[in-house]
């Protein structure tokens, strides 16, 4: 085994900038404690999912979750179905079945769930991500006469958070969507303030309002939605142990990938 090279924590001596009014602003020194990723200890890290039977044990999943895929039916559920294989980070292995059912969609194409929003924007986000040439029009039919956004004595809190994420698929001058970012994302603040609704469209909300989800890093939000999706009503059990074990075996191949890097460096 290679000894690794430690050095004592690294004193910068203070440096100075000058700004635009000619003045001398000095820099505060740093200090710099030494990096634990040495070559030692790279190479010392192991996982057990680099075996040969987790990779069984996921095609096994991935034909038990297919076969769940293709008994969905209804338009909702399938674009329900595909929108969490994405957040889970397992939609790379179904890329065949998520295409045929977005181009079935796609076929009869029209956002016409007059009165579902939560339906209308999920589709409107899922078809627009993947490249489909759709309209936001659909969405004027959850507008008053004055042209804002309509509240309901009923509030469809799913499809305020839907139409949240679907507004960041807006293309330039798209207004409608713009405003839609602006009522939804006031309307959230104070669903979360109001502290109401179930535990786990709270954790949603929150985190949409933190980051949207098209501006998130995939394999970190398959990270973080596994543990959300856990508690989850209704979730698949298989879908999860799925994502679980896929995540796991990827985090084996980036480990392998980074010892062979640190082999390579020295």
């Amino acid at each position: 085994m290679r000894s690794a090279n430690v050095s004592s924590p690294t004193q910068c001596k203070a440096s100075y900038e000058v700004n635009n009014n000619s003045q001398i602003i000095p820099r505060r020194p740093a200090v710099f404690q030494p990096s634990i990723w040495t070559y030692d200890y790279i190479q010392s890290l192991s996982t057990e999912y680099k075996e040969e039977i987790y990779s069984d044990q996921v095609r096994r999943l991935m034909e038990e979750v297919r076969m769940i895929l293709y008994k969905v039916e209804s338009e909702l559920d399938q674009l329900e179905f595909i929108d969490v294989l994405q957040r889970l980070g397992v939609d790379y292995h179904f890329e065949h079945e998520i295409r045929k059912f977005l181009d079935d969609i796609y076929k009869i194409n029209t956002l016409n769930e007059k009165k579902n929003l939560y339906a209308t924007t999920l589709k409107f986000r899922l078809l627009r991500q993947h490249g489909y040439n759709i309209s936001s029009d659909g969405f004027i039919h959850f507008r008053d006469d004055q042209g804002n956004f309509k509240k309901g004595r009923t509030v469809d809190v799913e499809g305020m958070l839907s139409l949240y994420e679907a507004s960041f698929h807006s293309f330039e001058n798209e207004t409608l969507l713009d405003e839609a970012k602006d009522f939804t994302s006031k309307f959230l603040k104070e669903y979360l303030n109001g502290s109401k609704g179930n535990h786990y469209t709270s954790i949603l909300i929150n985190h949409a309002l933190k980051l949207p989800l098209h501006w998130r890093n995939p394999r970190w939000e398959a990270q973080w939605f596994i543990n959300v999706y856990e508690i989850k009503q209704n979730v698949i059990p298989t879908l999860l142990q799925l994502a679980k074990l896929n995540f796991n075996i990827a985090q084996a191949i980036y480990l392998e990938e980074l010892k062979e890097s640190s082999r390579n460096a020295t």
